[in-house]
């Protein structure tokens, strides 16, 4: 555990992450050549036969169309800068949405080309698939990507490739509430955690799970986080997904969670690749 607390800017005391995830658009799709249809349904109807589940496609464009905008205004109206993590292909099939994206200040992160499994390629479809998403996120949005999440499973190489590849970190990790390093062969990567428990998939994944379950959480965690901040370097992930908190019935909750948040002193709504450059210079390489 760093011993610094100075590490983030402005004497703030706690990094707050702001994480939206871009998927649509990029899912297992029969019409993609897919084998199988995208299992991750809020109805639950995991489809694995070779036939499109239209019902469910539309509820990931819904993501595009109206979850999207309103995400965005909430951010806007709120100054709270976030990370999005991208599939590069769904940016590329919504490129007004790339476009709005940047014009609001916020980061694009590689959430892979697509957003597939990558656990089962092996080194050099791996090292494709991580370079294509950059290659196509640079293209979309002028600039090439800092940072890296895979969809869950990674492989052995993953974090070789990425510093092979140019990206300076990484956000596969659950085990801390604070960037670290890790070397692979003697060659430097941040590691920058992400958080399952503080992701609103948790409200599609258990339909009891509800939205004030899901806001209730967050100030629990974030209650602590701050505490913990007087005396210890501390970040907050807060994972979200367009087609999930993007919904009339979810999205008071995220503003609620800002607001709540940002009435704290010394909270710093950042960027992961603004966290990953003040840690940077806080802590050299690991030193």
């Amino acid at each position: 555990m760093a011993k610094r607390t100075n590490v983030w800017p402005k004497a703030s005391r706690l990094a707050v992450s702001i994480v939206v995830n871009v998927e649509e658009g990029a899912e297992y799709n029969i019409r993609d050549g897919d084998k199988a249809p995208e299992v991750v349904d809020e109805m639950g109807v995991a489809l694995r036969k070779p036939v499109r589940n239209i019902s469910n496609e539309s509820n990931y464009r819904y993501g595009l169309r109206a979850g999207a905008p309103r995400i965005l205004e909430v951010l806007s109206r709120n100054r709270a800068r976030a990370t999005f993590t991208c599939a590069a292909l769904a940016l590329e099939r919504a490129p007004e949405l790339a476009k709005a994206i940047v014009r609001g200040g916020h980061e694009v992160c590689a959430h892979g080309y697509r957003w597939i499994q990558q656990h089962d390629f092996n080194e050099e479809e791996e090292r494709d698939f991580v370079r294509r998403a950059a290659d196509s996120i640079e293209k979309t949005t002028g600039r090439r990507p800092q940072g890296w999440l895979s969809r869950y499973l990674v492989t052995e190489n993953t974090r070789r490739l990425l510093i092979e590849e140019g990206y300076r970190y990484h956000m596969d990790d659950f085990s801390a509430d604070q960037p670290f390093w890790d070397r692979v062969d003697g060659k430097p990567i941040l590691i920058l955690p992400y958080a399952a428990d503080t992701n609103d998939m948790k409200m599609w994944a258990n339909a009891a799970y509800t939205p004030d379950d899901w806001l209730a959480y967050l100030i629990d965690t974030f209650d602590v986080l701050y505490r913990e901040s007087a005396s210890q370097v501390r970040m907050m992930s807060v994972g979200l997904h367009l087609r999930i908190i993007g919904r009339p019935g979810r999205i008071g909750k995220l503003e609620k969670f800002i607001r709540y948040a940002g009435k704290k002193p010394g909270v710093w709504f950042a960027s992961r690749a603004e966290i990953a450059q003040a840690w940077a210079k806080a802590n050299p390489l690991g030193e």
